[in-house]
């Protein structure tokens, strides 16, 4: 790639493209039907810079999207959506990535790369942080294979919990 992409944050201009990233990631994962995002929530949640879709106090924390466009081009082909987190052990914030998507059209171009490059700037040298993690799902070999190749590595002691649904519900109704 002679040219180098352009990233930036998403604005609220930029929420259908979101929404179509991540219904194109589901459907990837075969999880189509598990999406629950409309234009309008994604509105009330995410974080936008300027945000004028709603007071600092609906919104709970900060989730941004950074966009990637090819070279020369005004459509967006991927995304990292993140937020900031916190290490108790390192003493220091770091970056979550929540979903990192690029088109499949566009993959093998250099954009996956570009968007972890902008976020380990955005930990190393904006938020002087010290750590960027993510999740994977154990059958996405590409993926995994990449990650490796960017020297990530597997964190083969831990495992990844959630509570959602009726768990959630139950647990904050007073269940156990």
């Amino acid at each position: 790639m002679s040219e180098q992409p352009t990233i930036r944050l998403a604005t609220e201009e930029d929420v259908p493209y979101i929404l179509q990233f991540i219904r194109e990631l589901a459907e990837y994962e075969n999880a189509l039907d598990q999406v629950e995002a409309t234009e309008e929530s994604l509105l009330a949640t995410l974080s936008f810079p300027n945000d004028s879709t709603a007071t600092k106090s609906q919104k709970r924390g900060s989730t941004y999207t950074a966009l990637v466009f090819p070279p020369g081009s005004k459509v967006p082909v991927g995304m990292a959506l993140y937020f900031y987190n916190y290490s108790t052990w390192r003493s220091a914030p770091g970056i979550y990535l929540e979903d990192l998507y690029v088109q499949p059209a566009a993959r093998g171009k250099g954009y996956g790369l570009a968007l972890f490059r902008y976020l380990a700037k955005e930990v190393v040298y904006e938020i002087k942080g010290k750590r960027l993690e993510w999740s994977v799902l154990k059958w996405n070999e590409p993926s995994i294979k990449f990650y490796k190749a960017l020297g990530a590595r597997e964190m083969v002691e831990w495992e990844k919990m959630m509570l959602d649904g009726e768990g959630l519900l139950n647990l904050a109704d007073g269940g156990k």
